[in-house]
């Protein structure tokens, strides 16, 4: 196989099929979407093809068949039937009143004029000629229209700080969109993009007939690239790079299929530069979501491994974001795990992979640290000393550590409580890449934070104290705890030194007091 151009930015499918691009074929997948049904919609995080997607939509419904030489689809479609589309993206910003209307009107008046409808549709509010046009355009053509929206929800997240006028870009949204179902006649096919999975009864009122294959599993490849993609397209990148690092840095995206999936943008910078690197994180800023975190008092440890029911994943709206479903709908978190009980279904989110585990960590003590310390170099440095078994650096380096954060992490002072100490401790590793595990049960109780490292373990116990008086009753305290409950005993048989670590932090002087220290065979 020979090398072909990576198509790094290419949105078009039409530039990517004459630029001689590598392009995974998503016909097959397309095709069995076009015959299930008429009116989709479809949440991916960014970066992960949805754009490509409508625009290979937009070139199918037009009869483009040049672009799809070669493709499953060929062989199994209608050319000679063509279809007006009208295609509607969201650019720009958002924040004053009149922004959306005067995008829309901008985007109505290209599409006018290219079908030569200008005379007639061009007066009136965006809504009256989007319902104008899908009606001249049937007429003219003597086909019903597709329509096509990609990013809808952009309008609302770039003001999401903004309350009010999120609830405004969001009503105008409703009666734009509603008007597609009012001129259902005129309609042909309908697919709707964006991140998140706005509530129908807040947004989508007007368009019900709207079908979420969000967390569909016959449609979660739908976007993004699979491991069989890897492989076969991609085969002729591979050559020098480690197979299972690509897999382990950057797979692991599940929609509820029983494949799970790169972002495409990680996948082609990785060839590009041939360097493991955050590529898809760097594109973002998650500083909307730290600050919902902390508002919300919610540690994203609290999240790692954490069930929750297939309702609260999907609830998103300007009233009543939950931190579940911000995670989950921006990429953050991935569902590795799901039941059945009763008559709901209960999702286990965590890390879809390396890159994101390392990078949410390190980008969220970044945001937490005022002295602009490089958060990875703290979790190295305690990370050598445990190692070392220097504990007493270890201690010095944490008190500094934990010194150098803010307290007003959480507005409920979390910070005069055991679970703040262990959760910045937590984050400190997984910046590094160390396998952390927080609060893992064992037959008798939950262990604070075990970490995994230099073919050792380690089984912290937090323990909070009114005044330095008690520093010594609580270090024996916590080591007591570890041994009557247990904690190393499913480490037994890793045949690794096991050692244990009480910490005492003072409740009103919200730092480490001392560590006291056992290692057992």
């Amino acid at each position: 196989m020979t090398r072909q151009r990576l198509p790094i930015g290419i949105q078009d499918f039409d530039r990517l099929r004459n630029t001689n691009s590598y392009y995974v074929d998503k016909t097959p997948l397309i095709r069995n979407l076009i015959a299930q049904g008429d009116y989709w919609f479809l949440s991916r995080p960014r970066r992960f093809g949805k754009s490509l997607l409508v625009s290979t939509l937009k070139a199918l419904f037009e009869g483009r068949e040049e672009l799809f030489n070669g493709l499953d689809i060929q062989d199994h479609w209608d050319w000679s039937v063509t279809h007006p589309v009208i295609r509607l993206s969201f650019d720009g910003m958002y924040n004053r009143p009149e922004a959306i209307e005067r995008n829309l009107n901008t985007q109505l008046d290209l599409i006018e004029h290219a079908a030569g409808l200008q005379a007639l549709c061009s007066a009136g509010s965006a809504p009256e000629r989007l319902q104008s046009l899908l009606y001249h355009l049937h007429h003219k053509t003597g086909q019903r229209v597709v329509v096509l929206v990609d990013e809808y929800d952009k309008p609302i997240l770039d003001v999401l700080k903004d309350p009010d006028r999120a609830r405004a870009n969001r009503e105008y949204l409703r009666g734009f969109y509603g008007i597609i179902k009012g001129s259902a006649a005129h309609v042909r096919f309908v697919f709707v993009t964006g991140i998140s999975m706005f509530s129908k009864v807040s947004l989508f009122s007007g368009l019900n007939n709207l079908k979420d294959i969000s967390l569909d599993p016959r449609f979660a490849t739908l976007c993004g690239y699979t491991d069989a993609d890897i492989d076969t397209v991609f085969a002729p990148e591979l050559d020098g790079l480690d197979r299972d690092a690509i897999r382990t840095w950057y797979n692991g995206y599940s929609w509820r299929g029983t494949e799970r999936v790169y972002n495409p943008f990680d996948v082609l910078l990785l060839f590009d530069e041939r360097a493991f690197k955050p590529h898809w994180f760097r594109t973002g800023s998650p500083r909307f979501l730290f600050e919902t975190l902390q508002e919300k008092s919610i540690h994203p440890r609290e999240l790692e491994g954490c069930w929750r029911d297939e309702t609260l994943v999907s609830k998103f709206d300007v009233e009543d974001i939950s931190a579940e479903a911000l995670l989950f709908q921006t990429g953050y978190l991935t569902i590795v795990d799901e039941q059945r009980r009763g008559h709901r279904t209960l999702y286990r989110l965590d890390y879809p992979n390396r890159e994101v585990k390392l990078s949410l960590n390190d980008e969220l003590l970044m945001y937490l640290n005022p002295t602009h310390r490089v958060p990875s170099e703290d979790g190295e440095t305690l990370r050598d000393l445990l190692v070392a078994h220097d504990f007493e650096g270890f201690a010095t380096t944490l008190k500094a550590y934990l010194a150098s954060l803010p307290y007003q992490w959480h507005n409920k002072d979390l910070a005069r409580y055991e679970a703040w100490y262990a959760g910045l401790l937590h984050m400190a590793f997984r910046a590094i890449g160390v396998e952390v595990r927080s609060e893992e049960s064992s037959s008798r109780g939950r262990a604070d934070l075990v970490v995994l490292t230099g073919g050792q373990v380690f089984l912290f116990e937090f323990k909070m104290v009114e005044t330095a008086d008690g520093t010594e009753a609580a270090l024996a305290t916590a080591l007591a705890q570890i041994r009557d409950r247990g904690y190393a005993e499913q480490y037994r048989d890793r045949t690794e030194p096991i050692h244990w670590i009480a910490i005492a932090c003072g409740r009103d002087t919200r730092n480490l007091l001392d560590i006291r220290v056992e290692s057992v065979e």
